[in-house]
Formats: C-alpha cells, structure tokens, sequence
C-alpha cells in the first residue's frame, strides 16, 4: 500500500465539482479511475461506493441540521435498494470478475448512465416540464401507488449503484421530483442524499468482502476530496452555474464515449 498523490489531486478536483454542481462524485471518479488510471472496473467501483459511503454522511448531517430529509421517501427507496444491492453482491461474488466479460458489463453500464446524467444536467428542467404537462390535471396517484413506485425506484437505483457507482444522484434526483411534484426540491435532493449513504456503505463493505477494495486509494482519495467538497461549496455562489453544468455534462458525455467505444 503506498501512497499516490495524484490520487489525492483528484479527489480535489471531484470534490471541487461535487460541491459546485451537487453531482454524486460517483459520475466523476469512477471513470478518471479506470480511464485515466487503469484501474480494474470492479476496484474502482467497490473503492468509490466507500469513499462516496463517508463523503455522503457529511451531506446527511447538513441536510439533517436543516430538516430537509423525508423519511417515508428515505424509507421506500432503501426497501428497493438495500435487497437490490444485496443480490448484486451476491452476483458479483460468484463470477469471475477479472474476467473481460465482467469489466464490459461495468464499463458498458457505466458509460451508458454517464450520457444519461449528462442529459439529467442540462435538460432536467425541460424533462420535469415535460412531465407536468403529461400528468396535466389528472388526478394524483394514490399513496399507496406513489409507495410502490418508490420502492421500485429504490430497487433500480439499488441495481445501478452497486454495479456502477453511478445512478443515485441526478437520476434519481429527477424521478423523485417527478413522483413527489409537491415536495421543496431540497427535501428531495436531502433525502436522496441519505438515502445514498446505507445504499452506498452496504456496496463498499459488500465489494470489502470479495475484496475489491483499494484502501490506500481511497485513503488519498479522501485526504483530496473532503477540502475539495469545501472549498466547492464556497465558490458555488460566486460561479455561473449554469455553464458549469454544461461544461461538466459535455465532458461526461466525453468521458462516456470513451468508455462505450472501448
């Protein structure tokens, strides 16, 4: 185990981003591992759900501080997510996943859920609009049904998070919003982000458990990442938002190209 600082520079500029834009690190730190350091997909991904575990937990207390967490959506997401990521665990644990099967699989996923953040960054207003005039003056679901689509959420987030890290943010950000028309937008960005950390932990500690975790990475990861996240969230207001969205989803869009084509 030897420490990289390059590591630690990148935890700085993700953590840089995270606390400009709000985008999960997940989008962003798993692809720079594995294009631009090679590292194993699985290893990254295992690596970045613990790092994004113990970054996540800061953003809880925030948003916790300012009562801005849902517990009934809290509560329905994890219901899906928690056996969703169980049972990809368990699929990850019994195959070979050095194999060049498995790493196609992560990358594919990963690539094809890094276009669609890049769509939720720019266009998620549009989306949410689109939405509204579909629903139009139709009555709204049922409690019941609003719950069940929820736990469907939780289960399809559940799925994508531990295979790719990437998922629970903007996407599942933007379902939330469409499902939950009435809520403030912050208590659904709160309760997403909790809802993030069990999700998050239980894929760390399950990619632990078949070892493929980097601890030294994730070691330097951190030591770069937590003054970034700061340092992120003090320049947010005194930067145009709106182009730094952009700029970030023309390069995920890139970043995604990459990984599709291989």
């Amino acid at each position: 185990m030897t420490f990289q600082p390059l590591y630690s520079l990148s935890g700085l500029c993700v953590g840089a981003l995270v606390g400009i834009t709000g985008v999960g690190g997940g989008s962003l730190m798993t692809p720079l591992l594995v294009l631009l350091f090679g590292i194993h997909p699985a290893t990254a991904v295992g690596t970045d759900l613990l790092y994004a575990a113990i970054t996540k937990t800061a953003g809880t207390t925030v948003h916790g501080m300012h009562g801005r967490i849902n517990w009934k959506i809290v509560g329905g997401l994890a219901a899906g997510s928690v056996p969703a990521a169980l049972l990809m665990l368990w699929m990850l644990a019994g195959v070979d996943r050095k194999s060049i099967g498995v790493a196609h699989t992560i990358t594919t996923a990963l690539g094809w859920l890094l276009v669609m953040t890049a769509i939720m960054l720019v266009f998620r207003g549009q989306i949410l609009e689109l939405a509204r005039r579909a629903i139009g003056d139709r009555t709204l679901p049922r409690p019941a049904t609003i719950v069940t689509f929820t736990v469907a959420l939780g289960f399809l987030l559940g799925v994508l998070v531990t295979l790719t890290s990437v998922g629970a943010g903007a996407l599942g950000v933007t379902i939330l919003l469409v499902l939950y028309p009435r809520l403030d937008v912050r208590e659904i960005v709160g309760s997403d982000i909790v809802h993030a950390v069990p999700l998050t932990l239980i894929g760390g500690m399950g990619y632990w458990f078949i070892g493929e975790i980097d601890w030294a990475m994730l070691f330097a990861l951190l030591i770069g990442s937590i003054p970034g996240i700061i340092a992120g969230s003090l320049l947010a207001p005194k930067l145009h938002e709106r182009t730094i969205r952009i700029v970030l989803a023309a390069t995920l869009a890139v970043v995604a190209w990459k990984l599709l084509a291989g």
